[in-house]
């Protein structure tokens, strides 16, 4: 972007080689065996990638939301699977604790979740609350200096190879009544439960969290008892921001391999890059792809500016994080497919990375606020 600082050009070139000779390499294995492959979270430890929100005083790279988008954008583009799971843990679990956990809780966690030796994950989603996240029917209730939590969270990306998790639960009558709980997988009446299988984004592993008047300590709620409605949906906005970046990065990818492929490939005496049914589809693909990305960053610099001046984004926020998701998700969705028609039949073949990017792209249209959900955070703001 032409905004971007020094230190942000060093980041994105740092990044994309690192996702080229690390990552993508192990890209077709994820998918195959739905399994991320080890070693993935360590060396990006090593580049200080998992606390990159984080203040520096607790371990972190105290960087922002462009840098966070940076990264999630240049994993995109080689292993959707990686940037997810990578999204769940550095995002959704330590962003959040280090924005509202208390300092002892930010001293006994971030250590671990930030060198890679404990992987994070966020617990909202229910078999009965997706979209409507307040209608969570997982309970915690208090038992002397404890809490015990009974619920089911699903479709829980690090579900079954998390080791601690950011859990919301209900503590009260009201429905904003809501706090948050670190939970960590040894806790007595914790259970990991099934593994999910998925049409894309395989390699990134999604299952159950089972709570069974699983105990958990006073001292690991965030944050004050039924006031956690407010922060989840605001911690929402980096995330919104950040998969957007994972759809950027889908987009590009498969536009690259869509390019070679076109202008190697011979039909009737001449190159596919030739016809102009392959050029309207590429040039489609690339404007769009560039218009999506310009907002996605415009909504992180938002982002940015923002904190930086101490205040909150507010309904803002929300309004920039809404339309930068709707908009890219579904650009990467209608470009990775229009790659795969491009390929033709070697873009149905898994020979081709495209159908894997094609199958990831869709979940960045569910995930994190389905479109439908976005298209009306963007009406009520503008219209009401």
């Amino acid at each position: 972007m032409w905004f971007f600082s020094e230190e942000e050009r060093m980041l994105q070139d740092s990044m994309q080689n690192f996702a080229q000779d690390q990552i993508l390499p192990l890209a077709e294995q994820a998918d195959e065996t739905e399994t991320l492959p080890e070693g993935h979270f360590s060396k990006m430890a090593e580049m200080g990638l998992l606390g990159i929100t984080v203040p520096e005083e607790f371990g972190g790279a105290g960087m922002g939301c462009v840098e966070a988008t940076i990264v999630h954008e240049e994993l995109g583009a080689v292993c959707a699977s990686t940037a997810l799971t990578y999204l769940a843990h550095t995002i959704l679990f330590v962003h959040n604790l280090a924005t509202n956990g208390s300092k002892e809780q930010k001293e006994k966690y971030l250590p671990d979740v930030i060198s890679g030796k404990s992987i994070g994950g966020l617990g909202i989603t229910e078999p009965g609350s997706g979209s409507d996240s307040l209608a969570m029917a997982t309970m915690a209730t208090r038992d002397g200096n404890d809490y015990l939590l009974s619920g089911t969270k699903t479709y829980i990306t690090n579900a079954p190879n998390g080791q601690i998790f950011y859990v919301y639960a209900r503590t009260g009558d009201g429905k904003k009544d809501v706090s948050t709980f670190l939970v960590e997988n040894s806790f007595e009446g914790f259970s990991h439960g099934k593994k999910i299988r998925k049409m894309g984004m395989r390699g990134s592993p999604t299952g159950q969290l089972i709570m069974d008047q699983c105990r958990v300590p006073k001292a690991n709620r965030v944050g004050k008892e039924g006031y956690s409605a407010t922060h989840m949906m605001r911690n929402l906005d980096i995330e919104r921001i950040t998969i957007a970046g994972i759809s950027v990065g889908i987009a590009r990818g498969a536009l690259a391999v869509a390019q070679r492929y076109v202008q190697e490939r011979e039909a009737f005496g001449q190159t596919l890059s030739k016809f102009q049914m392959i050029q309207k589809m590429y040039a489609d693909g690339d404007a769009e792809l560039h218009a999506a990305k310009s907002l996605v960053y415009e909504a992180a610099k938002r982002w940015d500016i923002a904190k930086s001046e101490g205040r909150p984004l507010g309904k803002k926020g929300a309004l920039w994080a809404a339309r930068a998701k709707l908009i890219a998700a579904t650009m990467a969705t209608k470009v990775s497919l229009d790659c795969v028609q491009m390929l033709g039949g070697y873009g149905y073949d898994r020979e081709f990375p495209v159908e894997r990017m094609a199958r990831d792209a869709k979940l960045n249209e569910i995930g994190a606020g389905t479109n439908e959900i976005m298209r009306l955070i963007i009406a009520r703001e503008e219209l009401n």
